[in-house]
């Protein structure tokens, strides 16, 4: 038996270990990468919430271009249907749906820039020019959080497979890695061009 002496040595040694296999570092980098989703969650619902403004305003001035105006309202339903949780984090096929719903949205959007050009009096518009700025502001809110999640996503996956953490992480968690976000399209990199 241990005397009680053998086991107060024992016990830091053990909790020395157990913090080297990653006991609270994994679930404190799962959580991190999780609130960053979260963040990108609440960036896309910000501009899901100021669509159905800008569709409005337009809607005055740009009756023919009703073509354009339907494209954003389907695509933002769409992009309202396809959900994708915190625990889906690691299925790469449910993020891959979710990033497609929402750079439909996102490409569904860029003609509303072109309608400006087209419509002077719209270009005018104190409500317009201020959702269309909210609206840009929006798309590099969802740029910095997707940033930050891919960062957040970057530390988890790589505390989970490397020594120590790594022994924690598949005996203790069954950690799996976590899916980055990644453009959808292949073109991503290429501004997309509208013509009316």
């Amino acid at each position: 038996m241990f005397s009680r002496s053998t086991a107060a040595l024992l016990a830091p040694l053990a909790a020395l270990t157990l913090a080297g296999c990653g006991v609270n570092s994994i679930p404190t980098a799962e959580e991190d990468a999780k609130a960053r989703w979260a963040d990108v969650q609440n960036e896309y619902q910000r501009r899901s919430d100021l669509i159905p403004n800008l569709v409005s305003t337009v809607k005055g001035y740009a009756k023919q271009e009703q073509d354009v105006l339907v494209r954003v309202t389907e695509a933002r339903s769409n992009a309202g249907r396809v959900t994708l949780s915190a625990d889906q984090l690691s299925d790469p096929a449910a993020v891959q749906r979710f990033n497609a719903a929402q750079a439909q949205l996102t490409t569904a959007l860029v003609p509303f820039r072109q309608l400006q050009e087209s419509y002077p009096d719209l270009k005018s518009n104190t409500n317009f020019m201020a959702l269309q700025s909210q609206l840009e502001g929006t798309e590099n809110r969802i740029t910095i959080a997707r940033r930050d999640y891919n960062q957040a996503v970057q530390a988890y996956n790589t505390r989970i497979r490397t020594f120590p953490d790594a022994i924690g992480a598949k005996v203790l968690y069954g950690a799996k890695p976590m899916v980055p976000f990644e453009a959808t399209t292949p073109n991503a990199q290429t501004a997309p061009t509208v013509t009316f």
